[in-house]
């Protein structure tokens, strides 16, 4: 039996395609990582760069702590900080859900919202600052080896023991891109013939989690090398196929889930045979002030 918040993140459910799937030669499976008790795959690499920089010294309790997000991550940051008795702040543009910027404050995270002109570079610019201005120590998830490392450690052994090792093709949104850099590694090691295949978004396209970054601001994380082939996905695409993953498998997620599974389909449907996983990164409840599932 689990007894504490932190031994319950990871070892998601990993749940068969029965509806979207037209392909019966291809098995399609679907890491539901909103069963994490922050309620996405963030809390891995939350907890994985928290602990880790605790252990080597980088920060303690009397640290001001500090990250720009999006959303997911910050809210895994503020739950596990608090778990460890830590101070963050926490810097995400105006226009993020206010679902996501009340679970924030929830856990005791202070959070600070920019300008949405500016989007999410303008948060790390303004937390950037603060680190060289006001001594700051920023987590810095788009720089930090230990945000893909704990893919490595945990989703990617999950995916391949949960497949009996059958697994051929990878599916994942690309945001900090911690998660397919870190899953791409372990599976990679395991089978060089996996095929790894990354979700960006369309140009024009506003779909929160994923992200075509700017070469000033691409993660210094992110390795090409160990992405195989990139899909990009409109955000109409991305909003109908989050509502279908509702209304047909009964799986309730947000936009970037509708991106990865909307590619996964797509995938599923030029192979004549295949085990395809696919991520479903957060819970849909976190977008119920939004506009996506009206």
């Amino acid at each position: 039996m689990s007894n504490t918040m932190i031994s319950l993140i990871g070892k998601t459910p990993l749940v068969l395609s029965k509806s979207l799937n037209n392909n019966s030669n291809v098995k399609l499976y679907f890491k539901m990582e909103g069963h994490n008790p922050g309620g996405s795959v963030k809390d891995r690499a939350a907890h994985n760069m928290i602990q880790k920089g605790l252990e080597r010294g980088d920060f303690d309790k009397n640290t001001k702590l500090i990250e720009a997000t999006s959303g997911n991550t910050g809210i895994a940051l503020a739950m596990i900080a608090r778990l460890y008795g830590l101070q963050i702040e926490l810097v995400m543009p105006e226009n993020s859900t206010k679902e996501r910027v009340q679970t924030m404050k929830a856990y005791g995270a202070k959070v600070t919202l920019t300008s949405s002109d500016i989007g999410i570079e303008g948060a790390r610019d303004y937390a950037e600052n603060k680190v060289k201005e006001e001594g700051f120590y920023m987590i810095n998830q788009f720089a930090n080896e230990d945000n893909w490392k704990a893919h490595y450690s945990s989703t990617g052994p999950e995916v391949w023991e949960d497949t009996n090792h059958e697994i051929t093709h990878f599916v994942s949104s690309m945001g900090t891109t911690g998660t397919i850099m870190g899953t791409s590694t372990y599976l990679k090691e395991k089978n060089e013939n996996i095929s790894i295949v990354g979700v960006q978004p369309t140009d024009n396209s506003r779909i929160p989690g994923i992200r075509k970054w700017p070469e000033a601001y691409l993660p210094k994380i992110y390795n090409k090398q160990k992405v195989d082939q990139i899909f990009e996905v409109s955000e109409s695409q991305a909003r109908e196929t989050a509502r279908r993953l509702a209304k047909e498998e009964g799986i309730f997620a947000g936009m970037s889930s509708g991106g990865a599974t909307f590619a996964a389909l797509q995938l599923a449907s030029t192979l004549k045979s295949g085990t395809i996983v696919s991520i479903i990164c957060d819970r849909g409840d976190r977008y119920l002030s939004s506009d996506l599932f009206d």
